[in-house]
């Protein structure tokens, strides 16, 4: 299966300063990310605005990963259960998000030859100091507990979290495979770790000790050993809050345990009544409450009468969009997975294709307790991520 494709090679280009406005907005998404969900997308429209003008003026040709086309499949299906929904202009708002994929041919055209490697350094560089603001926020500010958890400047502690799972695989990526600026990730990885740690969030504890363990046994499987150590470490030394949360993932009798699998439940009823299109985007908290019925762990209403989602990537597309839609998603995880092992090993510089492998399992691995892949900000830094190692491998414009 070809990695890449191209409708046409890319033509030489010089610089200029709408080729300039594009890399530096594209630059500027990824560090807003961590900041204001609101000024990364003003900046994505700038970087649309001049790749686009470039298509045009420079007549250049479309050149995107292979695993592009199971996301334009994904879409297309989306917009099917759109048509089908009890609701399609409830539906339809959700799916603006698919917008989203344009970023995949914005970082392949922009983030050629080695600009990727500053991209990660400004990852890097933004997310301390959003792991800052979260620490912060818990030892000053008292955002200590469930009920007010860190979530820097972001709007829900699921978003920071989750971007922050992300950029620890991009850290730990550069430290073990890159070969150079390796000490700035050393230094910001036990920030992104304790902020981590801090937001309470357990399928993001999960996804960075994935995406942790992934790249220790592909620089050397005997590192795996550390895992325990650095498990002893965090019984000894973390806060008994943050002990007793990390234990309650395997007591059933936890309210939020024995929600989600009601939701597990609710989300299998709706699969089995609209196997092929799905419920529609964005109706599973309209409709939750009409396939709730008697659960024997949670009651019968189960522990929150409506959720807005179903807490598991793999459920909440197949209850929304249909099976088919899931069967095109599990395509582009799978091909994607190829793809990024293939570069991993026959790249000379290894760090960009590792942190893309890290970001896949950590999502993956969180997927199983949170549907971020429909969290805009997740969605935006991991498209990003995973084309850059496709983007890294074309040359540099001159």
């Amino acid at each position: 299966m070809p990695e890449a494709i191209a409708l046409d090679a890319p033509r030489p280009v010089t610089g200029s300063r709408v080729e300039q406005f594009g890399l530096f907005a594209l630059m500027g998404v990824a560090g807003a990310l961590q900041f204001s969900i609101a000024a990364a997308q003003i900046l994505l429209a700038v970087a649309v605005l001049c790749w686009l003008t470039l298509l045009v003026t420079r007549r250049e040709r479309l050149v995107v990963p292979f695993v592009f086309w199971p996301l334009l499949a994904y879409a297309a299906i989306t917009l099917v259960s759109t048509a089908f929904s009890p609701h399609p202009l409830t539906s339809l708002y959700q799916g603006k998000q698919l917008l989203l994929l344009v970023l995949v041919p914005l970082t392949c055209r922009f983030m050629t030859g080695r600009r990727p490697l500053t991209m990660m350094t400004v990852i890097l560089t933004c997310a301390a100091v959003s792991a800052a603001v979260g620490i912060v926020q818990y030892g000053i500010l008292h955002y200590d507990n469930l009920g007010q958890r860190p979530q820097g400047t972001l709007g829900h502690y699921m978003t920071y979290s989750g971007l922050l799972m992300l950029v620890i695989g991009v850290a730990l990526a550069r430290v073990l495979f890159g070969r150079g600026e390796r000490t700035w990730a050393a230094l910001v990885m036990p920030a992104l770790a304790v902020a981590v740690a801090l937001t309470f969030t357990r399928g993001a504890w999960v996804g960075a000790c994935v995406a942790t363990a992934l790249l220790l046994s592909l620089k050397d499987f005997r590192l795996l050993a550390v895992l325990p150590i650095a498990a002893a470490l965090f019984f000894a030394l973390a806060p008994a809050t943050l002990t007793t949360r990390f234990v309650s993932m395997f007591d059933l009798k936890d309210p939020t345990v024995s929600d989600r699998v009601t939701m597990l439940r609710i989300g299998e009823r709706m699969i089995r009544a609209h196997p092929l299109a799905g419920i529609g985007p964005n109706m599973v908290q309209r409709l939750y409450v009409d396939y709730r019925g008697q659960d024997a762990l949670a009651g019968p209403d189960g522990v929150e009468h409506v959720n807005p989602h179903l807490h598991n990537n793999y459920l909440q597309i197949a209850a929304e969009r249909g099976l088919p839609a899931l069967a095109v998603w599990l395509w582009f995880i799978v091909g994607l997975l190829v793809a990024l092992a293939r570069r991993f090993h026959q790249a000379d510089d290894r760090f960009v294709p590792a942190a893309a492998l890290a970001a896949v399992a950590a999502m993956l691995a969180a997927g199983l307790f949170e549907y971020n892949f429909g969290d805009s900000e997740f969605l935006m830094l991991f498209l990003m991520l995973v084309t850059l190692p496709f983007a890294a491998a074309r040359s540099a414009p001159a």
